[in-house]
């Protein structure tokens, strides 16, 4: 610090008594650069003791730049005030990992969670696509459980050869909205469930058959097969109702490819997700052809594909399900306008699937008397299938209305009287289908 003199009269002597005085100048300051302004002024107001030292930024640490408070990837942060040391900080953003570095950090945690002793056995199967099974569910641990097979629901813990790539795409294919999607894992189809449970997320994936089986072999009694052929020139609502993974739409798809090969004619499938493979040409015993063709509902919005349907001209419509007012409204105009419809349902039985389709109907704007009434005209058929036992065995029960709609109908006529006492008709039309009688 230099001294600067300053030669100041001394007021109270004569001239010849002026002497010269030095008068030191306070000491400059000198800022702090990664301070910010308002900690400066402050330290320049505020009364330093003797001997107290103040903290500064040392002299060897590397020049930081201040960026622009809004960037994610370099943002300066300010220690706080009276801080040890006043070196600027910097926040990296996290790196995106690669598929092969996610499949080591999935492959890490199944083998720490291998390690931790658990009672339950575990199964060691081979390759997922190869292991027969229906559905298998993923637990927020990682844990696979699959029907064992002994009783109707009992379940055991499995684990795969391939498990840690199937879980890295079960993952992956989710697009972050619809929690319902398809997964093609290695060219087999699988549909997803993706739920939240209370400590993280978990799956249920179902294998989809590779082929669409033959409506013979699923074991339907053999009078309820050929009567069911004989609907393939009618019009009407056929249902296919029963409990989750009963085989709905395994029995629906194996009744549709039956009317594509025999009778032949252009189908128009909408669905979310795309199960089993129905899409594509094929020839009748006649010579003539069928198509079909399977959709998914635009934007998700399933009254859209069903009115695309209609524009289309053909001759079988399949809804994978009908879930909301506004589908069964139009089910019900599709098969009340000369077509054939074919669609499932969530249900206990047939005069619960029946209900579920009048209130659906119903909360779509129309009276309850009204929504009888669409469905007596729209009605073809209705049955209730559920898998028991173990190897599971199909069993269904079920009800037809009339086909001709120009005559008498005892179905049609409970229907429109809102009435459903079907036990009677059902028994009847069973004793009738087994011995090959008409049923009308």
């Amino acid at each position: 610090m230099s001294l600067f003199p300053n030669k100041i009269g001394n007021l109270g002597a004569s001239k010849g008594e002026q002497k010269t005085q030095f008068v030191r100048r306070p000491p400059m300051h000198k800022p702090d650069i990664a301070q910010p302004e308002a900690t400066q002024n402050k330290e320049r107001s505020s009364t330093n003791p003797q001997n107290t030292p103040k903290t500064q930024t040392s002299l060897n640490a590397p020049q930081q730049t201040v960026k622009h408070p809004q960037d994610a990837q370099n943002q300066t942060v300010y220690p706080k005030e009276n801080a040890p040391v006043h070196v600027a900080q910097t926040i990296i953003s996290p790196q995106l990992i690669t598929k092969e570095q996610q499949l080591e950090m999935i492959k890490e945690e199944l083998k720490k969670a291998a390690q931790k002793p658990d009672p339950i056995a575990c199964e060691h199967l081979g390759l997922i696509n190869e292991v027969d099974f229906s559905d298998v569910y993923i637990t927020p641990d990682k844990k696979c459980y699959t029907w064992a097979a002994k009783t109707d629901a009992g379940l055991k813990v499995v684990t795969f050869e391939d498990y840690p790539e199937f879980l890295q795409q079960l993952e992956n294919t989710f697009d972050g909205k619809n929690r319902s999607y398809l997964l093609t894992y290695k060219g087999r189809h699988y549909r997803v469930e993706r739920t939240i449970a209370g400590d993280g997320v978990q799956y249920c994936a179902r294998k989809m058959p590779v082929s669409v089986p033959n409506l013979r072999r699923l074991g339907l009694p053999d009078g309820l097969y050929k009567y069911l052929l004989s609907l393939s020139g009618r019009s009407g609502l056929i249902l296919l109702a029963g409990p989750t993974g009963s085989g709905k739409s395994t029995t629906i798809s194996a009744l549709l490819q039956e009317y594509l090969s025999q009778k032949g004619g252009y189908c128009y499938t909408i669905e979310d997700p795309i199960e089993l493979p129905l899409d594509g040409v094929y020839v009748t015993p006649s010579g003539e052809l069928g198509l079909c063709k399977q959709t998914v509902p635009p934007d998700g919005i399933w009254e859209e594909g069903i009115k695309s349907a209609l524009r289309s001209k053909p001759r079988y419509i399949y809804l994978g399900e009908i879930r909301s007012p506004d589908v069964a409204s139009e089910a019900l105009r599709a098969a009340t306008s000369g077509h054939l419809v074919l669609s499932t349902i969530h249900a206990n039985n047939v005069s619960d699937s029946i209900n579920s389709l009048v209130k659906y109907a119903a909360s779509s704007g129309i009276s309850e008397d009204m929504a009888f009434e669409l469905v007596a005209n729209g009605f073809l058929c209705c049955l209730h299938q559920i898998l028991s036992g173990a190897p599971k065995r199909i069993s269904v029960t079920y009800v037809f209305a009339n086909p001709d709609l120009s005559a008498g109908c005892q179905v049609r006529s409970m229907f429109r009287n809102g009435k459903l006492n079907l036990s009677t008709v059902m028994e009847q039309q069973k004793i009738k289908l087994e011995k090959g009688m008409p049923l009308f």
